[in-house]
């Protein structure tokens, strides 16, 4: 029944994207995908997105990210990589440890319903079920055929939602590109996390 609010849960961190051509703030949806939030967070924290570029940019669709690849934004792999294999991040919900698996990757978390419609921030990932590492992409039209209900196994989960400057996000969208790379290239700067829960023990 929640999936339909737009209200921010004030409970949730905040992510503040600064890119090269400004900044924008998304609220992270910890509450209800925690196992995909928390490994974002994580990344995010330990410096892992700073220095990437925006690799696949196509207007009236989505903006793609997060490719260890893509710190030289002419890189052909940009789009391949994704955090180290059998890495641990800490479910900031539970305060359990998770493994990522042999390729980087997270399981699927499609708890929460919540639709790829635009400003939501979606788990980008190879096709395949359970492939989901640190890529991701901002929604920037109504991108229902991504959802969690679509017949392919290729579902992507939404664990974030653009709640200050969507606008730049459009824009973003809109560059001019090359087989859909930005002809000037977009780096994100730094990814800074605010309003972290201190992790629940025990219960």
């Amino acid at each position: 029944a929640a999936a339909g609010r737009e209200e921010p849960n004030p409970e949730n961190p905040i992510a503040t994207f600064t890119t090269s051509m400004g900044t924008f703030k998304a609220e992270i949806l910890l509450d209800r995908v925690p196992l995909t939030a928390s490994s974002f967070i994580d990344l995010a924290q330990n410096g892992f997105y700073n220095g990437l570029h925006f690799h696949r940019v196509i207007p009236d669709f989505m903006d793609q990210f997060g490719c260890p690849h893509s710190k030289d934004p002419n890189n052909r792999k940009a789009g391949t990589g994704g955090p180290a294999p059998g890495s641990k991040y800490t479910n900031l919900k539970t305060g359990q440890t998770v493994t990522r698996s042999g390729g980087g990757c997270v399981k699927d978390e499609l708890t929460s319903k919540d639709s790829n419609k635009p400003g939501t921030i979606s788990m980008a990932n190879t096709g395949q079920p359970n492939s989901g590492g640190s890529q991701m992409f901002f929604n920037v039209a109504n991108n229902a055929n991504l959802d969690w209900f679509s017949p392919g196994p290729s579902k992507h989960p939404v664990f974030g939602r653009v709640v200050e400057n969507y606008e730049l996000v459009v824009q973003i969208s809109k560059v001019r590109t090359m087989n859909d790379n930005p002809e000037q290239p977009i780096q994100m700067t730094s990814i800074e996390i605010s309003n972290i829960p201190a992790p629940t023990s025990g219960n």
